[in-house]
């Protein structure tokens, strides 16, 4: 029996379109939710809380989206067929996203108060206490609404016959950008009252979510699976956080100089991540149908990824599927500037950029970005698998993460370009 995914490229681009689009949506919207708060007193006295920003953006990927991978594999594979399966995986998967998002976030808060120790020389602990109680309960509070919803995703679509693999992770994207900066602006200006007025009770917020975390622990280690991860998929989530937290200090540094660049980044860093996710996920249950791990199916070697031809220019199902990704991109973006140049005409303060540079130097920008996202997934994937190490617990915060990074830089230098050689098409921004 064969087990390369049987879908043609028709149905995989049908079955990924809907959620790419819903998915773009609630990452437009996130940029202009983001473009708003920002000028909010959270972010204008405490403006190094924007270092967070992709770090907690990134719990989407880091948490749900690869929640997302692990469930769409063993709902392949038969692992939730029964109503005790469904209930062993998603209660210890629950708990397990609930420890890594308390871990990620505290650790995320602390990095964010040491980078923004680097240009001022001293550490404000008042600000430090108000950024991990805000970004613990973001994390926490995001990240459970969210798992909650991808197992909904994933149960629907088994019993419908729809991949999960081409559908969970964009839907995952789809609300997490929107869903975790409207949580993270509520809870950081609540914060910030207690901030100014009993600072003690920030301490309190970050002492309860320390003391739930054996609670959370004890139940995960119950399931072998979740087990496995608690004990040993730290490094990929410790690691992207720090690539994404770097991503947010380009992003502080970058919205200082150009204000609408904050509405542009969480579409152009999420459209990226998530159509690599898809690959991702797509690859991961590829390699638990076709072989054991730490051996590649059919006698493959880590050196057969290696080659950009293949990996675009083949006739390859994986090639295939990342042509099929690529062709979402350009239009994807077209409408998805086309809806932020919508939202935004109306407003004074924060008019986006337009003209033909700007969008050019986009569109190239989103094209370089997911090509070497889709590159680096089928060659990390491959890695991973060889080391022995579960591509689903692993490749998707490495990839989104990078997505952040690149993204921000991309868009950086896109605004820096523009205002050079043609600083009108910036100067409502």
């Amino acid at each position: 029996m064969s087990v390369v995914p049987a879908e043609s490229s028709y149905v995989l681009f049908f079955q990924v379109l809907f959620p790419f689009v819903v998915a773009g949506l609630g990452m437009v919207f996130a940029g202009l939710v983001l473009s708003i708060v920002v000028t909010w007193p959270l972010f204008e006295e405490i403006p190094e809380i924007l270092i967070l920003v992709p770090a907690l953006l990134g719990l989407k990927g880091n948490l749900e989206m690869t929640l997302a991978s692990r469930l769409s594999t063993l709902a392949n594979l038969g692992h939730m067929d029964s109503s005790k399966q469904r209930k062993d995986v998603v209660v210890a998967n629950l708990a397990l996203v609930q420890v890594q998002a308390t871990v990620v976030a505290f650790l995320a808060s602390a990095f964010a108060a040491a980078l923004a120790f680097i240009p001022s020389g001293e550490i404000d602990w008042a600000h430090g206490a108000l950024m991990c109680a805000s970004s613990l309960a973001t994390a926490c509070s995001a990240s459970l609404v969210l798992s909650l919803l991808m197992v909904v995703v994933i149960v629907t679509s088994r019993k419908y016959n729809i991949n999960p693999d081409n559908v969970a992770t964009p839907i995952a994207a789809s609300l997490g950008d929107l869903t975790t900066l409207s949580v993270l602006a509520f809870f950081g200006s609540v914060f910030l009252k207690a901030h100014n007025t009993e600072s003690w009770l920030n301490v309190i917020v970050i002492v309860i979510f320390l003391l739930l975390l054996p609670f959370w622990i004890r139940i995960a280690k119950e399931n072998e699976g979740t087990r496995e991860t608690l004990y040993n998929g730290w490094t990929p989530v410790i690691m992207s956080m720090l690539i994404s937290s770097a991503g947010g200090f380009i992003l502080e540094t970058a919205v200082r100089k150009y204000h609408s660049l904050s509405t542009y980044g969480p579409v152009l860093n999420g459209v990226g991540g998530n159509l690599a996710a898809v690959q991702a996920s797509r690859l991961s249950t590829y390699f638990h149908k076709a072989g054991t791990i730490g051996q590649l199916p059919n006698g493959w070697t880590v050196s057969r990824f290696t080659s950009f031809q293949r990996a675009f220019f083949s006739k390859e199902w994986d090639s295939r599927s990342a042509r099929v990704l690529l062709l979402l991109v350009v239009p994807g973006h077209i409408c998805f500037n086309f809806l932020i140049q919508l939202f935004t005409i109306t407003s004074k303060n924060n008019v986006a950029p337009h003209g033909p540079l700007f969008t050019s130097l986009y569109m190239i920008a989103a094209i370089i970005q997911v090509m070497i996202l889709l590159f680096v997934c089928q060659l990390l994937v491959s890695l991973l698998w060889k080391w022995k190490i579960d591509p689903d617990n692993s490749v998707i915060p490495y990839l989104t993460a990078l997505g952040d990074l690149l993204g921000t830089g991309l868009l950086f230098i896109v605004f820096l370009t523009t205002d050079h050689f043609d600083p009108k098409e910036l100067t409502s921004s």
